[in-house]
């Protein structure tokens, strides 16, 4: 199991559930419903889309039991001020990418959403690094993500942090490995 990560940044927190996170999963239910249901959001990740806060609530409950049984770590972005859930990062240990892809070694996979109104203000641009960083200091240090081509802003995030394309991981997307390189 990893640690939690936390980071600070502009007015924004990067955590993982957190103890009260725990008691207004309601309310969180709301905003990463309002995430994974929007289309912009999910232009490129149609097979991430909730249909309810219902929904969104057991996607949450999920997300919690998996953080501590090590098969993801699941890491919200929110507002300081409102405490809103604008955006999530997800991390994927190799056990579990093993589970769901042939290939031919497991890294640890990063996803990451922001909500639609947060997007094109470099906020993943800048908390991205960090939680790399971070990676780095609990001694993780194979990391890839998957970013579908034509989703260009994903693409430049994942340059700006340090990830080259380095092959095809289907027909629609790609594979990108950090090596630390920026662009």
């Amino acid at each position: 199991m990893i640690d939690a990560i936390s980071i600070e940044d502009n007015g924004l927190l990067l955590h993982s559930f957190r103890p009260k996170d725990v008691r207004r999963l309601n309310s969180m239910a709301g905003d990463v419903y309002a995430i994974l249901s929007d289309e912009q959001t999910l232009r490129f990740l149609p097979g991430k889309r909730i249909a309810s806060t219902d929904q969104a609530e057991a996607f949450l409950k999920s997300s919690l039991l998996s953080f501590h049984n090590g098969k993801n770590y699941l890491h919200f972005i929110s507002d300081k001020k409102s405490g809103r859930v604008v955006g999530m990062i997800d991390l994927i240990p190799p056990e579990t990418a093993r589970q769901h892809y042939a290939l031919g070694y497991y890294p640890y996979f990063i996803e990451f959403y922001l909500g639609r109104v947060y997007q094109q203000r470099g906020i993943m641009s800048a908390l991205l690094p960090h939680f790399i960083s971070s990676l780095q200091k609990k001694k993780i240090g194979s990391i890839a993500a998957v970013a579908n081509r034509h989703n260009q802003a994903a693409c430049r995030t994942l340059k700006k942090a340090g990830f080259v394309s380095s092959e095809p991981f289907d027909p629609l997307q790609d594979l990108y490995i950090y090596t630390g390189k920026t662009n």
